[in-house]
């Protein structure tokens, strides 16, 4: 475990990972702390003037219009906190509690919100801590930030409402706080605002989903090889000089990826073995590089968007760094939300191109000499006949998650709030399609291994038999007889979540992009 240090310049994808999913300790910098203190006395001195300033003197949203006095401004941002945090449904999983509540952080410690720096302090304590605020599915329109969620983070630092201790047992948060020597917060002017208003949640899942997403591309780019070396299939489109006359980058990637799986293979190119030899493979044999290439293309933006969404400061109103206190609108979710949808368009066409290969392996009319379901004895035997209707079923919701929620909008605050980003939203689903899309990746990888080792008298790849040596070796078995296959499908789809596919084969190809 390694400490992650925040400034006031933002932070990495990769930091965002290590404290959601490496429970990596946080420290706040001298740098941070010192800008912190700054931003504060800024606040301070217009809180104690007459004029009203939006989020230190008045209501907000609608509410902006009312001016609030001294007397009631602490009770104010208690009350945004308590009357915010209004979620309902589901709870949201442990790492994206953990990443909304670092990313505010690094927002926090820029300097631009005003908040203490005892605050932020907290907050980093209550991450070491491992104490997860109870967060639920629903309360996000991915405008103001990702209110709701965050809301319920800020109850926590407040000691109310209720959250997850390290070892898992939900408590009121007042109680793990004290078990763990962190006092309540009391909030003061702005700092309840501040605590929610940010992306911070839409863009944690998308940093997270881009980690995951690299790793599946990775998987499937192998997958597709050893479908192409199943189906005795021609490695020549995957020829270097072919891809660099059409020149996305993606697709030479994956050309690359595919061809070093495939280096030493005694299965491609068997066409002349048919009844009816081919000249050609299927398109989505042969076009797998494009579409696969295509998504690696649109991970790539995506990847763009969350590093400059990491390096920013947002909230409203900010400090800037001449003083003034400005209301802005950069809170909108917008940017984020569009590239949720890309990827969950590009991995639901991964997806649907990654099923149409499995189900030629199983269709005798099109396998090119494999026993139907690649069974072992079909008729009395099934082979993986279901499997592929599981993985079909997969694809199909992954087609339904793919329609855009970033182009839905639902007015609100009494129609302050009038256009709304839906960014929680999309992020929420493209997690539902990412894991969907491992399940399909490994479907696949069941049945092409089977397929090529039911290949008598022809020799895989080396990297082929690594992958499957490493998948047989991880629980999942080989051709024979029907059994319970979901053990199988479970073992696999863990195999290339836990990414012991690329793990196997690049010891051979050396490392894949």
């Amino acid at each position: 475990m390694h400490t992650v240090v925040v400034g006031t310049a933002g932070t990495s994808g990769r930091d965002v990972v290590a404290v959601a999913r490496g429970l990596a300790r946080v420290e706040l910098g001298a740098e941070a702390l010192g800008a912190m203190a700054a931003a504060r006395e800024v606040v301070e001195a217009l809180a104690a003037k007459p004029e009203p300033v939006y989020g230190v003197s008045t209501g907000f949203g609608a509410l902006a219009t009312r001016h609030i006095g001294q007397d009631l401004r602490t009770q104010l941002q208690r009350n945004i906190v308590r009357s915010h945090a209004a979620g309902m449904g589901p709870r949201v999983e442990r790492e994206v509690v953990r990443a909304l509540m670092f990313l505010r952080l690094k927002t926090v410690a820029s300097g631009r919100t005003g908040v203490r720096p005892q605050i932020a302090q907290t907050m980093a304590d209550v991450l070491n801590a491992r104490i997860t605020p109870v967060v639920h599915e629903f309360g996000s329109l991915g405008c103001s930030g990702d209110l709701a969620p965050l809301s319920h983070c800020a109850l926590t630092l407040m000691g109310e409402g209720d959250a997850e201790g390290p070892d898992g047992t939900v408590a009121p948060a007042g109680e793990l706080l004290a078990a763990h020597g962190i006092a309540p917060v009391e909030l003061r002017e702005k700092e309840g605002l501040a605590l929610l208003n940010g992306t911070d949640g839409m863009l944690g899942m998308l940093v997270m989903a881009i980690a995951d997403l690299r790793r599946l591309y990775t998987s499937a780019d192998i997958t597709a090889a050893l479908s192409l070396e199943a189906l005795l299939g021609t490695a020549k489109v995957l020829a270097p000089e072919l891809h660099a006359i059409r020149p996305h980058p993606g697709q030479g990637v994956s050309a690359a990826n595919m061809l070093r799986v495939l280096a030493g293979s005694g299965l491609t190119g068997h066409f002349q073995q048919d009844e009816a030899p081919r000249v050609q493979d299927a398109y989505s044999v042969r076009c797998a590089p494009q579409v696969a290439g295509a998504g690696r293309d649109t991970l790539e933006y995506a990847d763009i968007v969350a590093g400059r969404e990491l390096a920013s400061a947002v909230d409203n109103p900010v400090v800037l760094p001449d003083g003034r206190v400005e209301s802005n609108g950069n809170f909108h979710g917008a940017p984020v939300a569009y590239v949720l949808d890309f990827l969950a368009i590009a991995a639901a066409d991964l997806g649907s191109i990654a099923e149409r290969r499995t189900d030629r392996l199983l269709d005798k009319n099109r396998s090119h000499g494999l026993p139907p379901f690649l069974a072992d004895d079909p008729g009395v035997d099934s082979g993986l006949m279901i499997a592929q209707y599981t993985q079909a079923a997969l694809v199909s919701e992954m087609k339904r998650l793919a329609v855009p929620a970033s182009v839905d909008s639902i007015p609100s605050s009494a129609m302050q709030e009038d256009h709304v980003s839906m960014g929680w939203s999309a992020a929420r689903k493209l997690r539902t399609a990412v894991d969907h899309l491992t399940r399909v990746i490994a479907v696949e990888l069941y049945a092409a291994t089977r397929a090529i080792e039911l290949r008598e008298g022809l020799t895989p790849a080396p990297a082929s038999r690594a992958a499957i040596d490493a998948l047989r070796a991880a629980g999942v078995q080989g051709p024979g007889p029907d059994r319970f296959l979901a053990p199988d499908l479970a073992a696999a789809d863990a195999f290339v979540r836990e990414g012991g596919l690329i793990a196997a084969v690049e010891p051979v190809t050396g490392p894949l992009a």
